[in-house]
């Protein structure tokens, strides 16, 4: 048996860091992913001394030889966090070790190392502690974290990459509906598949994001916020959206998302969305869900209200499925009163407002 320590992370301050009036102008309009912080995370992995050489340093561009393998066979995998800063001015982070293990099962379908869960959160540490100011404060703002894990070796050959890097960068967060939580649009693809059986539909990698693009630009060119996309098997089952897990709300009771088969990113919203239900004593159910199910249980009124959910914007209710043909729901719908309040608790739990019942929450300051 392999015994493994936590690592020792070395600090190199930034001599560049943004002054505190640069970066407060910064955090008055942060967006998403626009701006970054001072520093970054680096943890080196090589085949003969495994995880090593841990260190904070200011951030910057990352130095590849042109055959590094991420560029040639995408061995790639990536997570998204954010950290919070309560009303008493603590910062915590939601269910890290969840994002950890998550990040584990993606390295082990794109042959990469699994970087320990304990080095994960401490690696989310060390950003808070070298850039805890850039966490703002107003409300619904965040510091998104971004970990990744790139196949760094230089050489041409299909074979799982011998040297690899992760890193973990951060960028300040806006409130994501700025003018209130407000039902979106969204485009039905029937041309594209994001995932197919046995493929990297469960791993957070980016090439499952890269194939989503071109049916995204046509979700935006039809006025839609984002694309949904049917299973790649039948093509007639609910899978996900580009970005996002889907809920549907029978009644006021009962919540259903589409069951995790390989294709679908088992996102760690979409199971504290379940978690909550549960506790209210709603009837969650995974299961395939079809087209023709969520067309008849809309026009018949079974289905009360449809939600995405996912780290960026927590959960956005969906107003309207439109397709070339048809279209499910009404756009100008309210969001649904189950959407909301599931919506509510659960950013009240991350900001601090109600009781972490749940253990969910890690200090990270």
């Amino acid at each position: 048996m392999t015994v493994t320590f936590p690592l020792t992370f070395a600090l190199t301050p930034s001599t560049g860091a943004r002054a505190k009036a640069d970066r407060d102008e910064i955090l008055a309009d942060p967006s998403f992913g626009k701006h970054f912080t001072d520093h970054m995370v680096t943890i080196d992995w090589s085949i003969e001394a495994g995880w090593h050489d841990a260190r904070v340093t200011p951030y910057g561009p990352l130095m590849l030889d042109p055959a590094s393998s991420v560029l040639h066979y995408g061995q790639e995998i990536f997570e998204g966090l954010k950290a919070y800063r309560h009303a008493d001015n603590s910062i915590w982070t939601f269910r890290p070790e969840k994002n950890a293990e998550r990040l584990q099962r993606s390295a082990h379908r794109l042959a990469l190392p699994e970087l320990p869960v304990e080095d994960f959160i401490e690696s989310v540490r060390q950003m808070i502690a070298i850039d805890g100011d850039w966490v703002p404060s107003a409300p619904e703002t965040s510091l998104y974290l971004r970990p990744f894990m790139i196949a760094n070796e230089s050489f041409l050959g299909v074979r799982a990459a011998q040297k690899v890097s992760f890193y973990v960068i951060a960028s300040p967060a806006g409130a994501y509906f700025a003018d209130g939580v407000a039902p979106v649009k969204i485009w039905l693809s029937t041309d594209y598949s994001r995932a197919g059986r046995g493929g990297t539909g469960a791993a957070k990698c980016g090439g499952n994001y890269a194939a989503s693009l071109l049916p995204q630009m046509e979700a935006y060119e039809n006025g839609c916020a984002q694309v949904l996309f049917l299973d790649g098997e039948t093509g007639t089952n609910v899978d996900e959206l580009g970005g996002m897990n889907v809920f549907f709300v029978y009644g006021t009771d009962t919540i259903v998302t589409p069951r995790l088969t390989g294709s679908i990113l088992e996102g760690v919203t979409r199971d504290s969305i379940m978690q909550l239900a549960r506790d209210r004593g709603m009837t969650v159910e995974e299961r395939a869900v079809t087209l023709a199910e969520w067309r008849d249980g809309v026009a018949s009124g079974a289905i009360t209200e449809v939600f995405a959910c996912g780290t960026a914007a927590v959960v956005t209710p969906i107003g309207q499925l439109k397709a070339r043909d048809f279209t499910i729901g009404d756009a100008d719908a309210p969001a649904g009163a189950v959407t909301l309040s599931l919506r509510q608790e659960l950013t009240d739990i991350q900001y601090g407002r109600v009781p972490d019942r749940h253990g969910w929450l890690t200090r990270l300051d």
